[in-house]
């Protein structure tokens, strides 16, 4: 407006030629008019997309407004629904149980288990046998090495247990692991009897293997690791397999009581062959093979040559077509005496 009345103000000066500046002066602001509307119809969808934006900014406003109301509502009605469903006591017993809970990780932790279940064991046997459960007689069929008190103890039966918690197929188990026990039964008669019947493994030999003596049975299971007085008499093998070996071999020298008698020990060398060691020392070398027939050629020089009363360390019965004798040394040096006087009396003839 103020151009157009500095333009108007001008034409009046110019005199005639007014006309024609208004006449462009109209033109002009009508030209700009038209400018402006198209402009405006141009950002009319921009206005719109500003407006719909500024709406839904301001929905979500008001719904994260009405979460976080929610929120903090929701504790307090959780609550009372609590106190509303769950039953009186309920803390009380999640206190217990929280307090047994970390009674059990403690024992756990610090390696008692052991101990609380044999207490916990004890308490309830106690309890069995104060209302009449109490073991009152035993009885133990088939055993013949093994005392009353050793089945007994290998079972785990003590005079804590109560028959009403003693549980039969864990005393068979633990019965039949012993390497003394080959099968075993357990029954209980209430309110207070216990029977147990066994199938001993016999005591075969002594098995002396890097130094250490064994008593094993007769397909070579170790009975015991040590020898007891009552065991000494038994036979003695030596050597790596010999335990598995010795049954066999054994039945073989039995069969020549001459040689039994005298026998000491058996040994089984590398596995493949046995030396007899004698009770004077006498070391018998058998052969791997044929051993029957060098047990019988043993006997048979035994009884024409009185071999096992000579004065010799070792026989040789390797070769099958020799037999190799080396004398003591008392034995050799009156041998190579009795050369040397043969010799000097050859000398003077």
């Amino acid at each position: 407006m103020h151009a157009a009345g500095r333009l108007a103000r001008f034409a009046r000066s110019l005199g005639p030629r007014a006309d024609l500046l208004r006449a462009a002066a109209r033109g002009a602001l009508i030209l700009l008019r038209e400018r402006l509307a198209l402009w405006g119809e141009r950002l009319a969808p921009l206005r719109r997309y500003v407006a719909l934006l500024r709406e839904r900014i301001a929905v979500a406003k008001r719904a994260r407004a009405e979460r976080l109301s929610k929120r903090e509502q929701n504790p307090r009605r959780l609550i009372t629904r609590l106190e509303r469903h769950i039953p009186r006591r309920v803390g009380v017993a999640a206190t217990i149980a929280i307090l047994l809970g970390s009674a059990t990780l403690g024992i756990v932790k610090g390696g008692h288990v052991e101990e609380a279940t044999t207490a916990l064991s004890d308490a309830r046997n106690a309890l069995a046998n104060s209302v009449g459960f109490r073991i009152t007689a035993v009885a133990i069929n088939g055993r013949k090495q093994l005392t009353q008190d050793e089945v007994l103890a290998i079972g785990g039966v003590n005079g804590r247990s109560s028959l009403l918690f003693l549980d039969a197929g864990s005393v068979r188990d633990r019965l039949k692991a012993s390497p003394w026990i080959a099968d075993a039964t357990v029954q209980k008669f209430y309110p207070g009897q216990l029977q147990i019947d066994v199938t001993e493994r016999t005591a075969f030999a002594l098995w002396q293997q890097d130094g250490r003596l064994s008593v094993i049975s007769d397909d070579g299971a170790v009975l015991e690791p040590y020898v007891s007085r009552r065991f000494t008499g038994l036979p003695l093998v030596v050597g790596k397999g010999a335990e598995t070996r010795a049954r066999d071999f054994l039945a073989m020298v039995d069969r020549y009581p001459k040689v039994r008698a005298v026998m000491k020990a058996a040994v089984f060398v590398g596995e493949r062959r046995w030396n007899l060691r004698l009770k004077d020392g006498l070391d018998v070398r058998l052969p791997e093979n044929d051993v029957g027939n060098a047990l019988a050629a043993l006997t048979k020089l035994d009884r024409d040559e009185r071999l096992f009363s000579r004065d010799i360390v070792a026989v040789d019965m390797r070769l099958p077509d020799r037999l190799t004798v080396r004398l003591s040394e008392d034995a050799a040096k009156a041998r190579d005496e009795l050369f040397r006087d043969k010799k000097k009396k050859a000398g003077s003839a």
